[in-house]
């Protein structure tokens, strides 16, 4: 095997400037392979294109052998992603030094003022230092984690968190939508999270019943609506939130005597915290089946008008005048017969 021809390129000078004179030792290792001659510029360009397909050669390639141990490490899908995409970052910085000796250029000859560089840094490079110190904070203090089902406060919206970076946080929204949030926006926002501990939500649900109706026949069926639902929690042991422990099953509780009816609440747990509003309205059409057969009634606003001696007084008053008024309209039409004859 004939070696080929080898460019005979020597070292760089130290007054050539960047980007001229001989490529380096890189490029004159890669191009001692070619059987024929090459201009040293395209020679550059050549050796920039290979090293940029080894980097992502080999950030593919460590991803794959050393994904599952830093998983198993880490045991929490953002911090595995995060430090996946530092190996690839390093990889990428890694090529791009080289990169940059192929070419000739050094970290000491690229630079700029101290007030272009102020003004870069108050101006770029601040908003996304703060959003890495932000990111880095909520990786650390796990408010929400990949998978979980939280729903943002001031914006009444739920869905589930894809992904977390140390840039920003994507959410896809339970509306076939992605937000994609500033982790130093993310910080300052009142974040609800449905499954960070545990997936079951309890739910409440206010019945306004008449005080005529059989109040303990009305909680009866509304527990009895509730059990019914496929994913509202039956029975079993009870629920324990912090200190605290609540009834599994659906309970009703009388919540007050007011004003129209007695106001029963029912409490109950549902299982799949994505489906909130489907299990209410299945509740609650549950319920108004079965009070239809029952001696129950639900309450509404509405209002008995008492009159005393004062108010009569003043009614009848006006029915008189009311009265005198259409004896007048009567007189002025002059009298009106039904028969024929006008009799």
């Amino acid at each position: 095997m004939h070696p080929g021809h080898v460019l005979q390129l020597g070292l760089l000078q130290s007054g050539t400037p960047a980007g001229g004179g001989q490529p380096s030792d890189l490029t004159q290792t890669l191009v001692s392979w070619l059987p024929f001659t090459i201009d040293p510029w395209l020679a550059r360009v050549l050796t920039t294109v290979v090293v940029i397909a080894l980097a992502w050669v080999a950030s593919r390639l460590v991803v794959r052998l050393f994904g599952r141990r830093i998983a198993q490490f880490f045991r929490r899908p953002s911090l595995t992603r995060t430090a996946l995409r530092g190996i690839r970052v390093g990889i990428y910085m890694f090529a791009l030094l080289s990169i940059m000796g192929v070419w000739g250029l050094r970290i000491r000859d690229i630079g700029v003022s101290v007030a272009v560089f102020s003004a870069v840094v108050g101006v770029v490079v601040a908003p996304i230092v703060g959003s890495f110190i932000s990111g880095v904070f909520l990786l650390a203090d796990q408010p929400y984690e990949i998978g979980d089902m939280v729903e943002l406060a001031d914006r009444d919206q739920r869905g589930f968190v894809e992904d977390i970076t140390l840039r920003h946080t994507k959410i896809f929204t339970l509306d076939n939508s992605f937000l994609v949030i500033p982790n130093g926006t993310m910080r300052d926002r009142d974040v609800i999270n449905y499954s960070a501990e545990d997936p079951r939500t309890r739910l409440s649900l206010d019945v306004l019943v008449t005080y005529e109706s059989d109040i303990d026949e009305a909680r009866k069926l509304i527990e009895r609506s509730a059990r019914e639902v496929d994913n509202v929690i039956g029975g079993g042991p009870d629920i324990r939130v912090g200190a605290a422990r609540y009834p599994a099953a659906p309970t009703a509780y009388i919540n007050e005597y007011g004003d129209h009816g007695v106001l029963l609440t029912l409490r109950y747990w549902v299982t799949e915290p994505y489906k909130l509003l489907a299990a209410r309205s299945k509740v609650q059409t549950n319920l108004a089946g079965m009070v239809e057969d029952a001696d129950v009634e639900f309450a509404y606003p509405h209002s008995h008008l008492h009159f005393d001696e004062t108010s009569g007084a003043m009614e009848v008053a006006m029915a008189d005048r009311s009265a005198r008024e259409t004896g007048a309209r009567f007189d002025a039409a002059g009298p009106q017969s039904s028969d024929a004859d006008g009799e």
